[in-house]
């Protein structure tokens, strides 16, 4: 599976991009079918209070899934979407039998 990450108004730290590339490897082991994963972490200006958003698209041969999250933290953020996406790999799974 192809995983791609893209910062909008922000530059990630290795730290980041690490915790991302981590979480979203267990997505891989979920959806077999899997071809790609586009990550978009993305800074929302101004700067307040639950200002990091989080969209994940996985794509498969079954269709693109979908899930964006907000939060405090990007961390917090990927961790809810990553958490939407697996809701969404099971009801798909649910579907196909």
């Amino acid at each position: 599976m192809v995983t791609r990450v893209q910062t909008i108004h922000f530059d990630a730290s290795q730290q980041l991009l690490e915790f991302v590339e981590k979480k979203v490897s267990k997505l891989e082991r979920l959806c077999e079918g899997a071809t790609s994963l586009e990550v978009a972490m993305k800074l929302i200006k101004p700067e307040t209070a639950m200002n990091k958003e989080v969209s994940l698209r996985l794509s498969s041969g079954n269709g693109d899934m979908f899930a964006s999250k907000v939060c405090d933290t990007f961390e917090e953020a990927l961790m809810g979407a990553i958490d939407a996406l697996k809701g969404q790999i099971e009801k798909n799974r649910e579907k196909m039998r």
